[in-house]
């Protein structure tokens, strides 16, 4: 979402100017084109050399230092941002800017700014709660700008309180989540996205289940993308790895525990996608508490999970239902019987068997069946371009559909 997205970070005079370092660094993995504007104080924490190496580009300090006659340095500035970043932003600074106040090169380009902008306070909790601070916040929230909270924690003067910057990574989140909800033209937007992923884990005891080698990556990354897409994301999901900024979370189990989870949300979706690696079988009886050994053998009797999918083909209604087909040979027959039988609207089928496309992979290679149409075979890629992908072309054809 941040890729080629022109970011101007705004540095203020506090002591977490040096977290701004690190916020380059973050913002410039995430694609994004950083140019920074730092204020008299902000200069006594950190320096502007520092910016500048980091961001590979000038980082400007006075509003006077015009070095192209052909354009005025701070509105050309202005003019160029998708998105502002205020971090952080100083009680001082916030002031100026509820104020209209544009005295140097910081809050005269921030006056001129239409793009979003993202403030991020940092400083002490009694400057913080003072109702000065807090009725200049307000008033930039009303002028349509964002507030990211500032963390409670151990502070620069040596006490515990609300007032520290966030850490780098929640201020990227914080920054793309804008983009997203500003963006209209997004092609998954207010389009709600039901997906489920992960292996699930049937019970034989309180220690001992049975499960498969899914490690939910691609069910995640297709959440990731949604998300980006525009959509307003819910993950059912019974992996364990960390889960995404910005999407309704779900933590599940078992297959039934699945199952209940995708039909509550089930009627109201637009697209609905089983990612999940769904265990067949589950143990007919659990035991409430440890089996013993007893004997060389333990017999266990299983029963059939329900088929979550298939159930949701029979009730499908205006949903896009995709499933996918992780199988080890015969990868064309097995997903197009797969399609027919249980009325999904796309099946994306992967060889689990290859070391590079199969479970705990960060890489996958598929091929999307469709009705009526020929599949297509996606090489070898990132999970995350992976699921670009089967987006793209289930977006494509509900909109010829």
């Amino acid at each position: 979402m941040l890729h080629n997205k022109r970011i101007t970070l705004f540095i203020t005079g506090g002591i977490a100017s040096y977290k701004a370092a690190e916020l380059t660094r973050q913002f410039i993995k995430a694609g994004a084109v950083v140019r920074v504007v730092m204020t008299d104080n902000a200069q006594k924490f950190i320096s502007p050399l520092t910016l500048q190496v980091l961001s590979k580009n000038k980082v400007y300090t006075d509003t006077f230092d015009e070095q192209d006659a052909e354009v005025v340095s701070h509105i050309h500035l202005a003019d160029s941002t998708d998105l502002t970043v205020i971090a952080p932003a100083t009680a001082n600074m916030i002031a100026k800017m509820a104020n209209g106040i544009a005295d140097d090169m910081s809050s005269t380009t921030l006056l001129a700014i239409t793009a979003p902008k993202l403030i991020v306070p940092a400083m002490n909790v009694n400057m913080l709660e003072h109702p000065a601070t807090q009725s200049n916040l307000k008033k930039l929230q009303s002028y349509g700008d964002t507030i990211l909270d500032p963390d409670t924690g151990f502070l620069a003067e040596g006490y515990e309180g609300k007032g520290r910057m966030p850490d780098p990574y929640k201020i990227v989140e914080a920054a793309t989540s804008l983009l997203i909800e500003r963006d209209e033209s997004l092609p998954l937007k207010n389009k709600k996205v039901i997906i489920a992923a992960g292996g699930t884990k049937e019970r034989i005891d309180p220690v001992r289940y049975i499960t498969n080698d899914s490690s939910g990556k691609m069910g995640y990354s297709l959440a990731t993308v949604a998300r980006n897409l525009g959509a307003q994301v819910t993950l059912v999901s019974a992996s364990s790895i960390e889960q995404p900024f910005g999407v309704t979370f779900i933590a599940v189990e078992s297959a039934r525990d699945m199952q209940e989870q995708m039909l509550k949300h089930y009627e109201t979706a637009d697209i609905v996608i089983m990612a999940a690696a769904v265990s067949d079988y589950r143990s007919k009886e659990q035991s409430t508490q440890k089996i013993k050994k007893s004997s060389d053998d333990l017999e266990l009797v299983l029963e059939k999970n329900p088929d979550i999918l298939a159930g949701m083909g029979k009730d499908k209604k205006r949903q896009f239902l995709i499933g996918f087909a992780a199988e080890t040979n015969d990868l064309e027959k097995y997903a197009m019987d797969k399609l027919v039988r249980k009325k999904a609207d796309m099946i994306v089928a992967n060889d689990v068997s290859k070391q590079d496309a199969g479970f705990n992979a960060d890489t996958n290679e598929v091929i999307i069946f469709q009705p009526d149409r020929e599949p297509i075979a996606i090489d070898l890629k990132s999970k995350d371009e992976i699921a670009f992908d089967i987006l793209k072309i289930a977006i494509k054809t509900i909109n010829e559909k």
